[in-house]
């Protein structure tokens, strides 16, 4: 299996699932233990944040990386080809990425407290949407919520491959629609 590959075996994901999981949990964890009581709504504040900010990430990498910049073009025109193969950003690039640009940053200009917790926000966004989109695809759950998102995703893969890029949420969708058609 090779790092920088974007095919990957199903237990790729899993260890993805794993991995962002343990993140999480030492994130969140280390805010606890090292937080005090004054810093719980600044922290609180950064992790809401964090979250917002993955909602409009996942947009904005899904409408104009993977389907306007190659080679991710290409690459995700094969999941869109294979929608039941396992395609994911190897673990190891994805979380240099967010290191590089979330943590780091957010550490060297505001305090390690901070950067845990708009890390924390950022990758719980980034679990929900590899777990979501994962279940999409391969999971049969009865789950009124995750029909819409389902087909929500299938408009996207099968009907308007130029619409329905949100995987967690509509709201980006609904907000640049209203932009570019004003």
């Amino acid at each position: 299996m090779s790092v920088f590959k974007f095919e990957h075996m199903q237990v790729s994901s899993i260890l993805d699932f794993i991995f962002y999981s343990i993140c999480v949990l030492f994130l969140a964890l280390s805010l606890f233990i090292n937080g005090s009581r004054h810093q719980l709504v600044g922290n609180i504040l950064f992790i809401v944040v964090g979250l917002i900010s993955w909602t409009a990430i996942e947009y904005v990498l899904h409408r104009f990386i993977l389907h306007g910049l190659q080679p991710f073009k290409n690459w995700h025109r094969e999941h869109h080809s294979h929608p039941g193969a396992f395609f994911c950003l190897p673990t190891l690039l994805s979380a240099a990425l967010v290191l590089i640009l979330v943590f780091l940053p957010v550490w060297l200009t505001i305090g390690l407290l901070p950067a845990y917790a708009l890390t924390l926000g950022v990758l719980t966004g980034y679990l929900a949407y590899t777990v979501i989109h994962h279940a999409i695809h391969h999971w049969h759950i009865d789950s009124h919520w995750l029909r819409k998102r389902k087909r929500w995703h299938n408009l996207h893969h099968h009907v308007d491959e130029t619409g329905h890029f949100g995987v967690t949420n509509s709201f980006w969708d609904y907000v640049f629609v209203k932009v570019l058609h004003f």
